[in-house]
């Protein structure tokens, strides 16, 4: 009955080297929604769960990145479907002719998601506070409990 507790080590916060690196992984998880489709978004959620409370930058970068990849490549691919729908059925009636424009601009939204994770990985790897546009600020007033 003398059982001992298992001796846990305090979490060491990241170098700022590794918190570069990491945030840099979560934004580039963008680029596995190029060979999976969607699970992209794991990518960062993976490294918020485990890096969280290591270092608030990664945290912050990475629950940025999750965030943004699902309003953009998730929300995106979800729109895009629905916007090839309508044109198509309309198309019977030839209105949908004129949806096609709308359709095409739609389907580049997770080809911008793909661009700007990229660049908010290149800004995070320069050590740079990168934050996404409108979904930052929001992310930021999450962690901080604002």
């Amino acid at each position: 009955m003398n059982e001992q507790m298992p001796q846990t080590t305090p979490l060491t916060p990241l170098t700022p080297e590794e918190e570069r690196q990491w945030a840099m992984v979560a934004h580039l998880g963008v680029l596995v929604n190029l060979v999976s489709g969607f699970l992209g978004p794991a990518v960062p959620l993976g490294i918020y769960m485990i890096y969280k409370d290591r270092s608030r930058y990664v945290a912050y970068q990475s629950l940025q990145a999750l965030i943004f990849q699902l309003i953009w490549w998730v929300g995106g691919g979800i729109l895009t479907g629905i916007a090839w729908a309508i044109t198509g059925t309309l198309s019977t009636i030839i209105i949908g002719v004129l949806c096609i424009p709308f359709a095409c601009i739609i389907s580049a939204m997770p080809l911008v998601a793909l661009g700007y994770g990229v660049y908010g990985g290149i800004q995070s790897s320069q050590g740079q506070d990168f934050k996404y546009w409108l979904v930052g600020d929001w992310v930021r007033g999450m962690l901080t409990g604002e």
